[in-house]
């Protein structure tokens, strides 16, 4: 649930704490998604630690820190300040999602039973995100942007009081060490291709992107040999001979990818077009959340008549209506806008249920700690390369469509063709005509963006009838067939 408050609140922050501290385009999208960079980096890492340590002191760690750095964040001075302590939440971020993920996967052996609590904890994220705008536009109008950080010192109190009493502990006694040459590896793969991906979607294939890729991949592969060689690795390669475990993984990697770039540019659509205060925005944004909560509780339920690909690939089929609705949007469909998100998040609710209920089930219970990790990796990847990527491109199109007036400063002139919270900010120094264009030239973004977000989820639907045909519905015989061997 604290999560879940997280995404969502900071989304319908955004141009209040734009106005506040004035960052930069660049800056504004590593306010964004450095969190989400950071937790995809250290997540394998966490997952593999919390077997190791434990993963109830693992959590109560990292709920700690959480609370600790939110506190800093919210009384951020500056842009600069406020990315590093989004990049610290997502380190101590990253040891929340696999202890509470793997926790269930050693609470609940049963098939079905472990399929319903995946998809109950799935729903807490989704009713933190379906409460996070509604409170956290409450808090910003009320009081000051940083106030909606606050919100996770009580939850973080609760969870450090109940952990002790209401959760098991779980370590693997036969994990050995943590490989710190692994750890070094899997960061230097994931943020190495993550930080080229997002320079290359703002700047094209410069020659540090293309070094820094390079660097990545090459990172990747001696990771991958050196988990091969070691008795207890980091993470167990192994799991991805597994068809069912390597489909899943990939349909939460582009399905995310496609969600976190429509949520930043929609709530940015309903602030910055439709002119809406940050509370009426949360309130507008929690009906998508509820077709999230939705989906989550009942594409398990639905799961063990029909086969879990059939159900994942019919809800991304309604999303793509949701995908169609945002790329023919225009200036007063606010409507149309929010019942299109609510389609894209009913296709989001069932893969993050059935998805990660594949991954976690494909690996033993003194392993589930990776596997989660696995899990939550390409949906935190997803999330923040769905960001730069959409995010960088609706950028680039304002950017090519946008002039600025004859006779406005050059700060002014930056301004307004840097983005489109940046023309708002100086609008009376603007001519009538200007925001209106300003407004139009986002929109066009957020059209083509939409437009580039649905023909990959049209591809992650036909992996879902293709790659995943073969699970059979949750509670039959698991055993897996030939095709997936």
């Amino acid at each position: 649930m604290l999560l879940g408050l997280d995404v969502t609140v900071l989304y319908l922050v955004l141009p209040n704490l734009a106005a506040a501290l004035d960052p930069s385009a660049t800056q504004t999208l590593w306010i964004m998604d450095a969190y989400g960079f950071l937790i995809a980096g250290f997540l394998i890492t966490m997952g593999t630690l919390g077997d190791r340590i434990g993963r109830r002191r693992l959590l109560s760690i990292g709920m700690a820190a959480f609370a600790v750095v939110s506190v800093l964040a919210a009384f951020a001075p500056s842009a600069e300040l406020l990315i590093l302590y989004r990049a610290l939440l997502g380190v101590a971020g990253a040891t929340l999602m696999p202890s509470t993920l793997s926790l269930i996967s050693n609470m609940f052996a049963d098939v079905r039973q472990r399929a319903v609590a995946i998809g109950v904890w799935a729903t807490m994220f989704a009713l933190g995100m379906a409460a996070g705008p509604v409170v956290g536009g409450a808090l910003v109008d009320t009081f000051w942007w940083g106030a909606a950080f606050l919100i996770a010192v009580p939850i973080a109190v609760v969870v450090l009081a109940g952990s002790r009493t209401l959760l098991p502990e779980y370590a693997d006694p036969r994990a050995g060490r943590l490989d710190l040459a692994s750890v070094a590896l899997s960061l230097a793969a994931i943020l190495s291709v993550v930080y080229a991906i997002k320079h290359t979607a703002a700047h094209g294939a410069t020659v540090s992107a293309v070094v820094l890729l390079a660097t990545g991949i090459a990172a990747g592969v001696v990771f991958v040999r050196r988990q091969r060689r070691l008795p207890s690795p980091l993470l167990e390669v192994r799991l991805f001979r597994n068809r069912a475990f390597s489909a899943a993984l990939a349909v939460l990697l582009i399905g995310l990818v496609g969600v976190g770039g429509t949520m930043y540019l929609v709530t940015q659509y309903l602030q910055l077009v439709e002119g809406l205060t940050p509370f009426v925005a949360g309130l507008w944004m929690g009906p998508p959340a509820l077709a999230m909560l939705v989906a989550a509780i009942g594409a398990p339920l639905l799961a063990r008549r029909v086969r879990p690909g059939l159900v994942m690939a019919g809800t991304l089929g309604l999303s793509l209506l949701g995908y169609a609705a945002l790329a023919t949007a225009d200036t007063g469909d606010a409507p149309r806008v929010v019942a299109g998100f609510a389609l894209i998040y009913l296709g989001l609710g069932a893969i993050a249920a059935l998805g990660t209920d594949m991954v976690v089930g494909a690996a033993p219970a003194s392993q589930s700690g990776s596997a989660a990790a696995m899990s939550e990796t390409v949906q935190e990847l997803g999330v923040a390369v769905g960001v730069a990527l959409l995010g960088s491109l609706a950028t680039a199109l304002y950017t090519a469509r946008m002039v600025a007036p004859a006779g406005v400063s050059p700060e002014v002139a930056d301004r307004v063709t840097g983005s489109l919270s940046g023309a708002l900010s100086a609008a009376d120094q603007l001519p009538p005509q200007t925001v209106p264009a300003a407004q139009e030239a986002f929109l066009a973004g957020v059209n083509i963006a939409s437009a580039v977000a649905g023909a990959a989820i049209l591809i992650t639907t036909l992996l879902c009838l293709s790659a995943l045909r073969q699970v059979r519905p949750l509670g039959a015989d698991q055993e897996i067939e030939p095709a997936q061997r």
